[in-house]
């Protein structure tokens, strides 16, 4: 009993662990820097948990049934895929941080000056959604090769009915650690409501996904 309470233990850490790779908090950070609350930011987190969640298991499942054939022969082109994503939203966050201005208007006799940063307002919501459950789907697609090794090795798991156990288990690591890190990064960006900061995070972000997703394209990493 209290083997497998430290194997569902450890599977929700490796999980919450897994959920701060640098590749995904790189391709988050670039969507969270647009949302207006702390409350958009933690929905649109788990918007990505869950299509990471949902490619996680399709494929992982797969690996336990071919093992190390498609192992070898599929993941190396999945990192790649997750590469060229990275640079796409490194440059879409770079166009923005270029394209960026303020605006004026007016209440009675109280001018106001506001940037251009709460780009929710200005987008629909569900694109957001969709944009960081897209994110999350590729994402799945290249975290498998270490699940296999983790639940196959590290937690001796034999059966198909065992690695889903711990995959769920891996799964709700992953939300919990994105949802925490959806309202670390979004608080000071809604509380502080400054154009710099925003272009700052901005020219952070897409440089950051530029040269990472590079990096990953051409297997450097």
């Amino acid at each position: 009993m209290l083997e497998l309470i430290s194997v569902m233990v450890l599977a929700l850490v490796l999980g919450f662990k897994h959920s701060y790779d640098s590749d995904h908090l790189i391709a988050v950070s670039n969507i969270l820097r647009k949302v207006d609350s702390v409350k958009s930011s933690i929905k649109i987190g788990f918007s990505w948990a869950i299509g990471h969640m949902l490619t996680a298991t399709i494929i992982t499942i797969t690996l336990f049934i071919f093992k190390e054939s498609f192992l070898n022969n599929v993941l190396p082109n999945f990192e790649k895929i997750v590469g060229v994503m990275l640079i796409v939203l490194g440059i879409l966050s770079m166009k923005e941080f270029f394209s960026l201005h303020s605006h004026s208007h007016s209440h009675g006799n109280v001018v106001h000056s506001h940037p251009h940063i709460h780009l929710e307002k200005n987008q629909d919501k569900k694109h957001l959604h969709i944009h960081m459950f897209g994110i999350g789907v590729v994402h799945g697609l290249a975290s498998n090769d270490e699940l296999l090794i983790l639940f196959t090795a590290s937690l001796a798991v034999t059966s198909l009915g065992g690695l889903l156990v711990g995959l769920g288990l891996f799964s709700l690591g992953v939300v919990l650690g994105m949802i925490f890190f959806a309202m670390i990064f979004s608080f000071p960006l809604v509380k502080l409501n400054s154009e710099k900061i925003y272009k700052f995070v901005s020219l952070g972000t897409g440089s950051a996904g530029i040269i990472y997703g590079a990096l990953m394209l051409f297997a450097i990493l």
